[in-house]
Formats: C-alpha cells, structure tokens, sequence
C-alpha cells in the first residue's frame, strides 16, 4: 500500500494506490493524519490505483471527512474501481462522499 499526498491548485490530493486492507491501514492512518490535523477545505481522494479497501480503510476515509467538514470543507472521491463502488454503496459511503 501507497499513499501520496501532494497540494496542487488550492487542494490537497491524496493518492491511494494498493490494497488498504487493515495491516496497511495503520501506516495509511498515520499517512494522511497531517490532512486530518491541516486547514486545508478541499481535499480529493485519488482512487485510481487503490484495488481493495477494508473496514479499516473506510474508517480513514471517514476521519478524513469528518475533519474537512469541520471546517466547512468537501471531499471528492476520484477514479474508483468497480469493487470498491459496490463497498461504498453497500456501506452507503456513496451518501456521504462526492463521487467523480
């Protein structure tokens, strides 16, 4: 498992490659804890390269959400694969999230 994180244009990209399964989930919870602790309102979650996400990996996602909604900010959800669409709306994430 891959995270990068990068701010390009007023933004902050977070690109998830691999699989973020629970064992990867800890190294990618201490990743992206500097977008969770950030000011930053406008946050994209790049899934291209992200083949699976666990219970674990959803938790993250939610944390991420919860503190960018915190300061009046959105989350986009990019390039999701198949699987992990039918995860979102089987957990309804895709409710929660905004999908492109």
């Amino acid at each position: 498992m891959n995270t990068t994180i990068k701010e390009e244009e007023g933004k902050v990209i977070a690109s998830f490659s691999g699989r973020l399964d629970t064992l990867a989930a800890v190294q990618t919870a201490k990743d992206v804890q500097c977008v969770i602790d950030s000011d930053c309102t406008d946050v994209e979650l790049d899934c291209e390269e992200l083949e699976y996400i666990s219970s674990s990996g959803l938790r993250i996602f939610i944390s991420i959400l919860k503190s960018v909604k915190a300061r009046k900010g959105t989350v986009v959800v990019k390039n999701i694969n198949d699987e992990i669409k039918k995860v979102f709306e089987m957990t309804g994430f895709n409710k929660l999230f905004i999908i492109k």
